[in-house]
């Protein structure tokens, strides 16, 4: 699968926000003008990176040993494989993105394999031989879908978290950050709508009650759903910043 570098790309943008260098001038260019739209955005993406962080590893305290990374997007550290392993060094991580930036990682990071997937087609990842090769769906999983199901525009996409919510143990945890319209403006909205345009990925922002129907069947974890920052922050966390753009939260079913 070829990568087209002259649009910009979802994954490449973000990659660029964190201070990544797997980005190109276009990727770059869409978030120098999304940043003078919505000045916060770089902080935003931090605040994700850290949340996605303390969400695996409080999985992984609570006994979750093997997890599906779903929206992986490029590789940067802190990874999410690292951090679960700190906790157990055995834990068995698959990461999963439809994104075809994501090939050159797959033979540098033999040990958390990369599989193509996308959250419209939730059986199709369940069901993929390098997942359940790893992956043992009788015993509780940590599922991430951390920044990711905003690029899921269809008003199905709580169907498509129902049919991922069925395949799972009880036990299993998943972890959310969504796009929150009730607390991004509206010329924000219409910004990030504009640039994600131009990419193979266009976003939708939720209100608060949609964003929580994505936990129906799950028990939210202390504090609840929260702004990015304000889920179990700690002194150290490499990514302190705060951000009101997206919601998060992590449930356990």
């Amino acid at each position: 699968m070829t990568v087209d570098d002259r649009a910009p790309s979802s994954a490449r943008i973000y990659n660029y926000l964190l201070g990544g260098t797997d980005n190109h001038p276009v990727d770059r260019q869409a978030a120098e003008a999304f940043k003078t739209r919505l000045p916060t955005i770089e902080a935003a993406a931090r605040a994700n990176r850290g949340f996605v962080l303390r969400a695996a590893r409080a999985m992984a305290e609570a006994g979750v040993r093997q997890f599906l990374d779903i929206g992986c997007g490029l590789p940067i550290e802190p990874s999410v494989h690292g951090v679960v392993r700190e906790v157990h060094p055995d834990a068995r991580v698959v990461r999963v993105d439809n994104d075809p930036e994501i090939a050159p990682a797959r033979q540098a990071l033999a040990d958390a394999p990369t599989v193509f997937g996308d959250l419209r087609d939730p059986a199709a990842i369940l069901n993929d031989p390098v997942v359940t090769g790893l992956v043992d769906f009788g015993e509780p999983v940590g599922v991430i879908t951390v920044a990711v199901w905003h690029f899921v525009p269809e008003d199905e996409a709580v169907e498509y978290a129902a049919t991922l919510r069925a395949g799972l143990a009880s036990g299993s945890h998943l972890a959310i950050s969504h796009v929150c319209a009730d607390t991004v403006p509206e010329p924000a909205q219409g910004a990030g709508k504009a640039v994600y345009a131009r990419t193979a990925n266009p976003v939708r922002a939720r209100t608060e009650a949609e964003i929580r129907a994505f936990f129906d069947g799950f028990t939210l974890l202390d504090p609840g759903l929260v702004p990015l920052g304000d889920w179990r922050p700690y002194d150290g966390d490499p990514y302190p910043e705060h951000a009101t753009e997206s919601l998060a939260g992590v449930g356990r079913k």
